[in-house]
């Protein structure tokens, strides 16, 4: 039988369909389940973070307890510093104080909103859509002509942190 479908199933259709347990199924459920926990406990530990942050009872944002090790040993901010106090005031509402503060705090911010109820559709439906566009998320990344800009604007924001003393 040929498969046409634009996303192979590694056989877990024909298991759903037919009841049988088959080694790339339960390895595809593995990895899957890895991933989803991974994401969850990576969103988890943000969210215990920004909690944390929140409840120092700091007026000012900019003393916000550090955890970056490569400040702490070098001296030198690396390119997500600042993106705690770039949620926190996205959190507040200011937009463009956050993205001066570090962009990556955006995109953070976005992750940690999506992710959540994305797991749990996929867990409560039964669908991969969350690996599917992971899969596909990371295979684009991984194109030179994709991935060279990428790394030049994480290189940028570093220099940009750097620069800003932070």
């Amino acid at each position: 039988m040929v498969n046409n479908r634009l996303v192979p199933d590694y056989g877990c259709y024909e298991a759903k369909k037919h009841g049988k347990n088959s080694a790339s199924t339960i390895l595809m459920l593995a990895r899957r389940n890895r991933l989803y926990a991974i994401l969850s406990i990576a969103c988890l530990a943000g969210y215990i973070w920004l909690f944390y942050s929140i409840t120092n009872a700091q007026s000012d944002r900019s003393g916000a307890a550090e955890v970056c090790l490569v400040k702490h040993i070098t001296g030198v901010p690396c390119p997500s510093c600042g993106s705690t106090r770039s949620v926190l005031t996205l959190m507040d509402g200011n937009i463009m104080k956050s993205l001066s503060i570090n962009p990556f705090g955006l995109i953070i911010a976005l992750i940690m909103i999506t992710l959540p109820p994305w797991i749990l559709y996929d867990l409560t439906t039964g669908k991969r859509s969350l690996p599917v566009f992971y899969s596909h998320s990371e295979a684009f990344l991984r194109k030179r002509i994709v991935a060279i800009p990428l790394i030049l604007l994480v290189l940028i924001n570093w220099v940009w942190n750097i620069s800003k003393g932070l």
